[in-house]
């Protein structure tokens, strides 16, 4: 099993394995490796291990060596100038007059890429504007679309929690968020309420969504028929977190309860309506209206 160390790019961003070189690295150290995209600086954010081949989906690049104080002022030095890239990127978008929404300037560590991203409804034909980046800033030019959630992991914000917005945080990629985990949730099918900054479903409904599920497999549905301690009634509401119920009774006074406060009633198998044949043929056709054969 080979040796690896786990390097982030950037704070939320993804972990990409490298072979750590008989390096001695530990976690929060800065390292120097080499890259798709070239050479950039990362952060190792997992410890040598080893991992079974099967693992790694892409040949292991290696560690070239730790950071040191003129890498981290190089790095520094680049990063100043991306504020300035993008005001003039901005500027010969115009000149091009191409639809597209400048997001971000990027130069990795020893300043031979600067990558733009952006976003847009379609596709762009930026060839011509490449060239002329290429022209005034004497590196190479990389343009790349991204869509609104990246958008906003790239640029941050605060979510309607109050907290830094998960994306831009800790998320190192999106899971597949449905409309069906809100209804599961019992959450209002108001898409300004269940939305995010980038006007997509929050990330966050998938965190409990598992629970949920779970949650709703154990307790009784609306509409069912129950005995309470006051007597029998029909389930109107469910709390899942508080794991109660909402019991309206004969009296049409409506008590709230804990679940083990109830006790649900029995309902009839459909095959006792069929002269007591339990086959699921029978059971089909009783659904039917079908005749049985004595």
């Amino acid at each position: 099993m080979p040796d690896v160390v786990g390097v982030r790019f950037k704070r939320a961003g993804r972990v990409y394995y490298f072979d750590p070189a008989g390096l001695d690295l530990s976690i929060d150290e800065i390292v120097v490796v080499e890259s798709a995209r070239g050479t950039e600086l990362g952060r190792v954010v997992i410890g040598p291990k080893q991992v079974l081949e099967s693992e790694i989906k892409e040949p292991l690049r290696p560690v070239l060596r730790k950071a040191t104080p003129e890498d981290l002022k190089q790095r520094d030095v680049f990063k100043s100038k991306e504020q300035d890239a993008l005001a003039r990127c901005e500027k010969k978008i115009a000149q091009h007059q191409l639809p597209m929404k400048l997001v971000g300037a990027e130069y990795n560590f020893d300043g031979s890429r600067l990558t733009f991203y952006f976003t847009a409804d379609g596709r762009v034909d930026f060839r011509e504007l490449v060239k002329d980046l290429g022209s005034t800033f004497r590196t190479r030019i990389e343009l790349r679309q991204i869509g609104v959630r990246d958008e906003a992991k790239l640029l941050g914000g605060v979510g309607r929690c109050g907290r830094t917005v998960c994306c831009a945080s800790f998320l190192g990629e999106f899971a597949p968020v449905s409309i069906r985990m809100a209804k599961d949730q019992d959450l209002p099918l108001n898409p300004m309420k269940i939305s995010g900054l980038c006007g997509r479903l929050l990330c966050c409904l998938n965190y409990e969504n598992e629970v949920y599920c779970e949650a709703k497999q154990r307790l009784p549905k609306c509409g069912e028929e129950v005995i309470t301690p006051s007597g029998p009634g029909k389930i109107v509401g469910i709390n899942i977190l508080k794991e109660t119920v909402s019991v309206e009774l004969d009296s049409k006074s409506t008590v709230e309860l804990p679940t083990t406060h109830i006790q649900r009633k029995e309902r009839p198998h459909k095959a006792a309506l069929v002269c007591g044949c339990e086959t699921e043929d029978a059971m089909q056709a009783a659904d039917l209206g079908e005749p049985q054969d004595s």
